[in-house]
């Protein structure tokens, strides 16, 4: 067999049936399986959700992304008609936002958007990859109109529109800090009560702050893998936290991941050694195998779109073949994909 190129996107592919891909969460938030990974000896096992109440174990410190998905997605027209879709992607301040915007010859600078709800828009500048620099027009509280007008971001693999369901269900049941237009899926999985029997039983819990941006659906277009730019998020890592996770490597406890978008904050804030260090920046980190994880011990995930950076994350823990290898059992086993779909748990 033929070793392969860890550097080559190709050696991230696999074949995923259409009808794998999740549409809908389940109804139970926590009813979902749970792949589970041996890093030590690459032994594969499937398992629901609430079994990761025995999978952890007293004293391991979870650590969580608290961000809030906003409702970024808005549907508006020209004032002479036309209709025109803007979605947000990265602030600049409070009513500034640079943005994505359909069709884009029918929105250059100078073009003004109406929205519902009093909430318009001008057009400022085109940005170097094709967007636009948008300023929101309203009285009173811009996120509050955008709780009003907005809809849900869903990823472009949910084939159908977003409604009023999506408010909660791609939404963290632990969400405070407003600022994604992407969900971290990973966290998707837990309840109160699930949390709550976690803390019952021992287990820490820690929190950080990524606000997920449209360039963790974007595709890895290079070959070579060490030549895709990573977006920039902005992140936080508060000092609670940064106390939490040194105490924990200090005494030999396990520090665990909820989603690649933690895992990116942790390394992010991270020195040579490990130790983190509170702050606040815009992250581009790109982890992908030969890149040495230093803070986690364990991961928690969905499943990843093929060929992607969140894929190669979770290779440089697990290990390129028995990562690759878990995919393809879970494909066989039925499980569901992305998002709304089931998760995975290296330890």
């Amino acid at each position: 067999m033929t070793t392969p190129d860890l550097l080559q996107r190709s050696s991230y592919e696999y074949n995923l049936p259409a009808e794998l891909i999740a549409q809908r969460p389940l109804p139970r938030r926590d009813a979902s399986r749970l792949l589970h990974l041996d890093r030590a000896n690459g032994e594969v096992r499937h398992l629901r959700f609430p079994a990761i109440l025995d999978l952890l174990r007293p004293g391991d410190l979870l650590v969580r992304n608290r961000t809030k998905v906003l409702p970024a997605r808005l549907l508006g027209s020209k004032p002479t008609g036309g209709s025109v879709e803007v979605l947000l992607h990265r602030r600049i301040e409070d009513k500034l936002w640079e943005c994505l915007v359909r069709p884009g010859r029918r929105l250059p600078p100078g073009a003004k958007v109406i929205f519902d709800n009093g909430l318009s828009a001008d057009i400022e500048a085109r940005t170097e990859t094709g967007g636009r620099l948008v300023r929101f027009v309203c009285e009173g509280d811009f996120e509050q109109k955008l709780a009003q007008v907005g809809r849900m971001p869903l990823p472009p693999y949910i084939r159908r529109q977003a409604d009023e369901r999506d408010k909660r269900d791609y939404q963290t049941v632990f969400a405070r800090d407003p600022g994604s237009v992407a969900a971290p899926t990973a966290g998707l999985h837990f309840t109160p009560e699930l949390l709550a029997e976690l803390e019952r039983r021992g287990i820490r819990s820690a929190e950080v702050a990524l606000h997920v941006g449209l360039g963790t659906f974007r595709p890895v277009q290079t070959e070579d893998i060490r030549k895709h730019v990573m977006h920039e998020e902005e992140c936080e890592l508060p000092p609670e936290t940064a106390e939490a996770v040194n105490s924990a490597r200090a005494e030999g406890r396990r520090v665990v991941a909820i989603g690649t978008t933690t895992t990116r904050t942790l390394e992010s804030f991270a020195d040579a050694d490990g130790t983190v260090n509170a702050g606040r920046k815009r992250t581009d980190l790109f982890i992908y195998p030969g890149r040495r994880l230093r803070v986690i011990d364990g991961l928690l995930t969905n499943f990843h779109l093929p060929g992607s950076t969140l894929l190669m994350l979770v290779c440089a823990l697990g290990g390129h073949t028995p990562v690759m290898c878990a995919y393809n059992d879970a494909v066989k086993q039925g499980y569901r994909f992305f998002s709304y779909g089931d998760a995975m748990l290296i330890l």
